[in-house]
């Protein structure tokens, strides 16, 4: 028997679905933004101004820690300023080993070399074409305020010229006169070498009294001859007398001031800034002097003129006869073996902070110190812009000068004596008289 099989109805395909209408999107669709590519060359890096104690610390600083930013393929330095760029007198940093650029930090001066120059049109011209040549686009130049109005030339000339250049001023100068800043990596360890100078001149003028006359640097500044106070170690302690560019200079009171000193105390210790004005604000020292740089500063240290000057005129209105002058010039700047410890640490800092942000974005300008507010001595670095620091400078502040104009106030030693750190102990004799 035979069974039959029904055959399976034929599959059938299921009817398609029916498109939904497209709407359009309630709110635009935004593609992601893409960050900017970052800046990839070479950096170049230089000194100018006067050499300090610690300005090779902000070097190596730099240098340090350009190495860690991949967008940074080669370490240049130029020698002697923007003159070693004209020149083509550069120098390979990065092939320098951590051993040696440590040994360079802790040296004083320029390891670099040094220079005062303002470029001309001409010169950013053929800077640029050595900085194209090179692929530079980080470039760091490490000064005062004329070297800030450097950068600034040159920076602005870039932008002028569609040349892409991330270009940062590292501070630095003795005077602490830098505009923005609590104070300026150099003027610390400088402080520190004057305090300690006052301090023994001041032990040797009391075992042989008489008048002793000090010439500090400071242009427009009074800062780093304010500094000679922090050597009152004890009563009696000099300078006893402190002439800053800050106030006018009487030529005709000054011999009386120092008399009146010597009858209360048998002697008498001066400190004076070389940039002490007449009345009209002419520098007295100019008088002496016709050497100008090209930013139009009149030379006034290197030269022992002025403490001739206010040596004599204490000889002349006066009866003292044992008077004595010495003019510090360059050796505040350098001198090895005082730099401060906040000082180093300050001026290593402001180095890495300017390679930081140089590549962080495409920024330029200059790297200024902060003090935060407290009891507790601590600071903060912030970026201000070149114009901000180029050019003009500070001067001592009047809270920190004493109405008599001859002296500070107890607010300037608060605020240097953290900076200067610790200092050589003096101490003296008690002194038990032997009955006659």
């Amino acid at each position: 028997m035979t069974t039959s099989r029904k055959k399976a109805a034929p599959k059938t395909a299921k009817p398609a679905a029916a498109k939904k209408p497209v709407s359009a999107p309630k709110k635009p669709v935004r593609m992601a933004a893409r960050k900017p590519a970052k800046l990839v060359g070479n950096m170049l890096i230089a000194q100018s101004g006067g050499p300090t104690a610690v300005i090779n610390r902000s070097l190596v600083g730099a240098v340090l820690e350009a190495r860690k930013h991949k967008e940074i393929q080669h370490i240049y330095g130029a020698l002697h300023g923007i003159q070693g760029i004209l020149e083509d007198k550069l120098v390979d940093l990065g092939r320098e080993d951590i051993k040696t650029l440590k040994a360079v930090a802790a040296t004083p001066s320029s390891a670099l070399g040094s220079i005062r120059k303002k470029p001309t049109h001409d010169d950013c011209l053929a800077i640029f074409a050595e900085l194209r040549r090179r692929n530079i686009r980080f470039f760091f130049y490490i000064g005062g305020n004329d070297s800030a109005d450097t950068a600034y030339i040159i920076n602005e000339e870039a932008k002028r010229a569609g040349y892409e250049l991330h270009c940062f001023h590292i501070p630095k100068t003795v005077d602490n006169d830098l505009l923005e800043n609590d104070h300026t990596p150099g003027f610390a360890s400088a402080a520190k070498y004057v305090v300690q100078a006052f301090m023994g001149d001041d032990l040797d003028n009391a075992s042989l009294p008489g008048v002793k006359v000090n010439i500090i640097m400071g242009r427009n500044a009074g800062f780093l001859t304010a500094a000679s106070a922090l050597a009152r170690t004890y009563k009696g302690a000099g300078p006893h007398l402190i002439y800053l560019p800050e106030r006018a200079f009487d030529i005709d009171a000054f011999p009386g001031q120092v008399e009146a000193v010597v009858k209360k105390l048998g002697r008498c210790i001066v400190a004076v800034s070389e940039g002490i004005c007449d009345r009209d604000g002419t520098p007295i020292a100019a008088k002496f002097s016709h050497e100008v740089d090209s930013h139009g500063n009149v030379q006034l240290s290197g030269t022992g003129a002025l403490g001739d000057l206010l040596v004599n005129l204490i000889r002349a209105k006066t009866k003292i006869s044992r008077v004595r002058a010495d003019t510090f010039g360059y050796l505040q700047r350098s001198f090895a073996g005082v730099a401060s410890p906040v000082d180093e640490a300050e001026a290593a800092a402001v180095g890495a902070a300017a390679v930081k942000a140089a590549t962080s974005a495409d920024i330029d300008g200059s790297i200024a110190i902060r003090r935060k507010p407290g009891k507790k001595y601590a600071i903060r670095l912030e970026r201000v812009p070149l114009s901000a620091v180029a050019k003009n400078t500070r001067s001592l502040p009047d809270r920190f000068i004493a109405k008599s104009g001859t002296d500070v106030t107890p607010a300037f030693i608060e605020y240097l004596r953290p900076l200067v750190g610790p200092l050589p102990v003096v101490a003296r004799l008690k002194g038990y008289a032997l009955r006659k």
